[in-house]
C-alpha cells in the first residue's frame, strides 16, 4: 500500500523535530500491534508512541523492521514500577532491546509518581542517554507545574514534551500556559475525549462549515494550539481521517468557541496528583489497560 498522506512537523526545543500527527498505541493488543502499526505507517503515519507499560513494544519492534526505520519518529515511556536513576538506564534498554532500534527519538516519564520520589533521579539517567545519544529527546507524561518546577531546580533543564490528557472538554489551559511559557510541547493523549468532546455545537458547526468530521476539528484544534497529538484507532478510514487535517483552518472565533468547552470535572483518565499504579504487567494486565 502506497503513502497517502503526510504530516507536519514542529520543533521541540533543542532542535529535533517531531512530526505533529502520531499515531497511538495504547491498548492494542501486543498480538496486534504489529499489523496496525505497519498498516499506520502505510498510510503515512511517521511517528509512532509505545510505553513499555503498554506490554507491545515488541509488536512495534517487529512493524518497524518489516516497514523500515528510516525517517520513523518513535516514543516510548519509562513505567513507574522502574523508576531511579539505575533501574530507569536498565529499563531503558530493555525497551530499546524490545524495540529493535538502536536509538529512540524521545523517551518519556510515564507518571510524577509523587510518592515514589524518584523522577528527578529518572530524569537525571534519561539526561545521560540524551547526551550518550541513545536517545534524542527527553520528557515526561502527566507532570504538573509543581513537578517542571522540580526537574528545572534540581536536573538544571526542563522536559522538552510533557504529554497529558488534553481535548476540548478537559485542556488543562493553566498546565497548557506554563508549558508554552516554559518552551515545553505539550503532546496531547485522548485528544478526542474519548469521542465525548466530538458530539458538541461548536465542533459540530465547524465541521459542517468546512465539510469535514467533528473529528478532524477537534485534531486541527490541537494543530492550531501547536500540540502534537496521538489519535488511537484500529480502522484503516479512521486512522486516515486522523491523518487528513491539511485543508482546511478553523476561525479565531470557532477556536476560542472550542476552548471554551473546557471543564475541570471532564477529564477522562487518571489524575497526576494520585496515580501511583506500578504500571508493571501484572499491574496493567490486572486493570485490563494491556493485553498480551
Amino acid at each position: 500500500m502506497a503513502n497517502t498522506q503526510e504530516t507536519a512537523e514542529v520543533e521541540l526545543a533543542g532542535g529535533v523535530r517531531i512530526p505533529q500527527v502520531g499515531f497511538g498505541t495504547f491498548m492494542i493488543p501486543a498480538s496486534e500491534t504489529q499489523a496496525a502499526v505497519e498498516q499506520a505507517l502505510a498510510i503515512g503515519y511517521r511517528h509512532i508512541d509505545t510505553a513499555a507499560a503498554y506490554l507491545n513494544e515488541e509488536g512495534v519492534g517487529r512493524a518497524l523492521a518489516a516497514f523500515g526505520r528510516e525517517g520513523v519518529f518513535v516514543t516510548t515511556k519509562l513505567p513507574n514500577y522502574r523508576q531511579g536513576y539505575d533501574e530507569t538506564l536498565h529499563a531503558f534498554e530493555d525497551s530499546r532491546s524490545k524495540l529493535g532500534i538502536d536509538v529512540v527519538d524521545l523517551y518519556l516519564i510515564h507518571w510524577p509518581s509523587p510518592a515514589r520520589d524518584a523522577y528527578p533521579d529518572s530524569f537525571r539517567a534519561m539526561q545521560r542517554l540524551r547526551d550518550e545519544g541513545a536517545v534524542r529527546a527527553i520528557g515526561v507524561c502527566n507532570f504538573l507545574p509543581e513537578h517542571l518546577d522540580r526537574l528545572e531546580r534540581e536536573c538544571g533543564e526542563l522536559p522538552c514534551v510533557d504529554q497529558i490528557e488534553s481535548h476540548p472538554r478537559y485542556w488543562q489551559p493553566e498546565l497548557d500556559a506554563f508549558c508554552q511559557g516554559k518552551g515545553i510541547r505539550i503532546e496531547a493523549y485522548s485528544p478526542l475525549g474519548h469521542g465525548q468532546d466530538i458530539a458538541s455545537e461548536p465542533v459540530e458547526a465547524a465541521a459542517a462549515a468546512h465539510g469535514v468530521s467533528c473529528g478532524q476539528v477537534v485534531l486541527r484544534w490541537h494543530l492550531q494550539k501547536g500540540h502534537v497529538v496521538i489519535p488511537k484507532s484500529v480502522h484503516e478510514s479512521r486512522m486516515r481521517e486522523n491523518l487528513d487535517l491539511g485543508g482546511f483552518e478553523l476561525t479565531q472565533a470557532e477556536m476560542d468557541a472550542i476552548s471554551a468547552l473546557n471543564s475541570e470535572g471532564m477529564r477522562v483518565g487518571n489524575d497526576p496528583h494520585t496515580f501511583e499504579k506500578d504500571q508493571s504487567p501484572e499491574d496493567m494486565a490486572a486493570r485490563g489497560t494491556a493485553t498480551l
